[in-house]
């Protein structure tokens, strides 16, 4: 199986369209449907893009193997807009310096209840 392949098997089991798709991942309708006339594969520029909207990792999309042989697994990664809520925290957090980090993780535990 192919990396294209695995795409639309995905998107066939999420009952995504190919329209869908295209507007999730900002890729041109015309080139997802290259990728299953002409049996191509996604440019390495857009594999994180299409992992993220489809909810794989890219070893699986990749290879088709995930360590425990399923897809929907809990992701050991984030691919995060840098614009983002989640993407200007992370970037505050990497301003910090050691005592701060440590500081803010006792309070985000603090806040879970942890």
């Amino acid at each position: 199986m192919t990396v294209s392949d695995r795409v639309f098997q995905v998107m066939q089991d999420k009952r995504m369209t190919q329209k869908e798709f295209s507007e999730l991942t900002g890729i041109p309708q015309s080139t997802v449907s290259d990728w299953r006339k002409k049996r191509t594969n996604p440019t390495a520029d857009r594999i994180m893009v299409i992992c993220k909207v489809l909810e794989v990792s890219p070893e699986w999309l990749l290879s088709g193997i995930q360590a425990d042989g399923l897809r929907g697994n809990q992701m050991e990664w984030y691919a995060i807009d840098r614009n983002s809520e989640v993407g200007v925290l992370i970037d505050a957090y990497n301003e910090m310096d050691n005592n701060m980090r440590m500081r803010l993780m006792a309070y985000a535990d603090a806040l879970r209840g942890n």
